[in-house]
């Protein structure tokens, strides 16, 4: 299966978070902060909000920084996907 967003959501997968600080100091899964940075899995069509056409700027494979309380958490076939609006989106990582 997979998730088809509407409008202008977008579904993203999080990325794993990082095992060890900087320093060398294994985290346990409980003082690990769940990780802010996620890969686009897919983009709905765009469409009207108020008013106003809001154009897609996202594709599939994008690595994205998102607002930390924003979008909703699905789980589909044992994954953890989150779906938020564009507008949770703070910023795409380009390499």
């Amino acid at each position: 299966m997979r998730i088809r967003p509407l409008g202008d959501r977008v579904v993203i997968k999080r990325l794993e978070a990082e095992e060890t600080t900087k320093s060398g100091i294994v985290l346990t899964g409980a003082a690990k902060e769940k990780p802010q940075m996620a890969e686009v899995v897919a983009v709905g069509p765009g469409g009207y909000v108020d008013g106003k056409e809001v154009k897609m700027e996202l594709k599939v494979n994008d690595r994205v920084f998102f607002s930390k309380y924003g979008g909703n958490e699905v789980k589909l076939d044992g994954e953890e996907y989150l779906i938020l609006k564009q507008d949770d989106i703070l910023g795409v990582v380009e390499e």
